[in-house]
């Protein structure tokens, strides 16, 4: 099922729309990484300007990538 939270960016409210199962993979990237998900959005979304790429792409991305890389430091 599809979840819209609200947050705000450089002071502006914006929406983002994914499923439960990444907004709940972002809370627990965010505890493992001792920070909240709004300061973990904050960073995505500044390397994701880079790029060029939607907010909500670049933060499913940025979870792919980090349980890519938590499987592959638990397999060795």
């Amino acid at each position: 099922m599809l979840k819209k939270r609200s947050i705000k960016l450089k002071g502006h409210a914006t929406s983002i729309t994914m499923e439960d199962e990444f907004w709940e993979a972002l809370g627990r990237i965010a505890t493992q990484q001792n920070t909240s998900i709004q300061k973990l959005i904050e960073g995505i979304d500044a390397k994701r300007l880079e790029s060029g790429a939607n907010l909500a792409s670049a933060i499913r991305v940025y979870i792919l990538k980090a349980l890519c890389s938590s499987a592959s430091h638990t397999e060795a």
